[in-house]
């Protein structure tokens, strides 16, 4: 047992769950547009992007999966969709922090921040969910 799992004081069984992320859920309207914009940011091949059920996309991550999901039982069945990610709850990462900001704008994404801090930006994805890409 690591020193994250022992009991706290006055319970007596450690808790069950991992201190570990499996994957993040991206909710999306349209799961083959946002697969196409994904795979371009993440410089991924689409063909490895396979979709399934008809409403998941997992990307191949290094860490950390990525789900692209029109999340059909949390609201996606509804025409407005799923509701998106307002607040950055994660971020991708670079080493060149400059270059991926003129590259999402050369792409046509959606600014929310230029650099900030010289560390990090935030851009909307095609659903509007706001992602932060942060330096290295």
């Amino acid at each position: 047992m690591n020193p994250a799992q022992t009991p706290a004081a006055g319970h007596e069984q450690a808790s069950p769950i991992q201190n570990k992320v499996g994957s993040i859920f991206i909710p999306v309207r349209d799961i083959e547009r946002s697969r196409s914009w994904y795979c371009r940011v993440l410089g991924l091949n689409e063909d490895e992007c396979e979709i399934l059920s008809g409403h998941l996309c997992p990307l191949p991550m290094q860490g950390t999966g990525i789900i692209l999901d029109t999340m059909p039982q949390w609201g996606g069945d509804r025409p407005e969709g799923a509701p998106t990610i307002e607040t950055p709850a994660f971020m991708l990462m670079t080493q060149d922090l400059q270059g991926s900001l003129d590259y999402m704008k050369r792409i046509g994404a959606e600014l929310v921040t230029e650099i900030e801090h010289d560390h990090w930006f935030v851009v909307k994805d095609p659903d509007g969910n706001k992602l932060m890409i942060c330096r290295e």
